[in-house]
């Protein structure tokens, strides 16, 4: 079966852009592994009505009122290929199937590779974090910590500061003279001792082992894990892909189109930085944009 739009990822972004094209009683088929990059997470917060909830129910109510329309279909599968034939986008599946669609949404999210501290990975989305705005409030006021990993680590520490009292582990890292005036104004800790382990009961996290035997106090330590796109379909389209401040970022333009003509892409592989609503967002634009390409192309 041919469709108007195929989706290549079924999280926020790519749900919400199914939504539209759904409702514009368009053809859709979303292709989904359900592997969100928020699947960690116990709970999703700053989005609208949802604040707090577990962001795997959130995404299975998406996909059951999306499912109640009649045309759209969704495919449970890897997409391991993507190629342009003639007017069409044709996206492989794992199963070996194949789906055949006038437009191509990518929505399939980024991989995350955090650094090999033990203690840290399995303490991944709950007390070690990535986003203050997302997982900030619940821990106001307690002692934070914020893992040097670029430059860039700064100023998340100068703002994961406006949460409660923060060190900088630099983790045997440099730090320049202007990065160092910068955090002392910000009344950020500075520690410079590489980072043996993470220890607490459990995901909980009470204090950081040094490799010189020394402790710190931290009950939720914040990073910027290395990322990289989860698919690599966009450079299979030829799609432009940006290095952007925390990973590659596939080049789009108001629309959510990326450099390939009839190919859009929504969610954190599209913008810096992430959140749910704006991976929302995004997806709604994604969609309605295809939707008019669809009808004035």
């Amino acid at each position: 079966m041919e469709h108007d739009a195929v989706i290549v990822g079924g999280a926020f972004a790519g749900l919400a852009a199914a939504t539209y094209l759904a409702r514009a009683r368009r053809r859709v088929c979303v292709i989904d592994a359900r592997q969100p990059r928020n699947r960690f997470a116990d709970a999703s917060h700053g989005y609208l009505g949802f604040d707090g909830s577990d962001p795997l129910t959130i995404l299975a109510k998406a996909r059951d009122q999306l499912a109640a329309y009649p045309t759209v279909t969704m495919i449970e599968a890897e997409a391991t290929e993507a190629r342009i034939l003639g007017d069409r986008f044709m996206v492989s599946l794992s199963s070996g199937a194949e789906v055949a669609a006038r437009k191509a949404i990518l929505a399939f999210g980024l991989r995350d590779s955090l650094e090999p501290i033990p203690g840290l990975k399995e303490r991944w989305g709950k007390t070690v974090l990535h986003c203050p705005y997302c997982h900030g409030f619940e821990f106001a006021d307690r002692q934070l910590g914020v893992l040097f990993r670029t430059p860039m680590s700064v100023h998340q520490a100068c703002l994961v500061r406006e949460w409660g009292p923060t060190t900088l582990f630099l983790n045997g890292a440099d730090l320049d003279p202007e990065s160092a005036e910068t955090l002392a104004k910000h009344r950020v800790i500075v520690e410079p001792g590489r980072m043996k382990r993470l220890v607490g009961e459990g995901c909980a996290l009470s204090v950081a082992e040094l490799e010189d035997g020394r402790t710190r106090p931290i009950e939720a330590l914040y990073v910027a894990p290395q990322s990289c796109l989860a698919s690599p379909i966009a450079e299979q389209l030829g799609a432009a892909i940006d290095d952007g401040p925390m990973g590659p970022v596939i080049r789009t333009d108001a629309d959510q189109m990326t450099t390939v003509p009839g190919v859009y892409a929504a969610g954190d592989i599209a913008r810096a930085p992430h959140t749910v609503s704006w991976a929302v967002a995004d997806g709604v634009t994604a969609g309605t944009s295809a939707h008019r390409a669809l009808v004035f192309d």
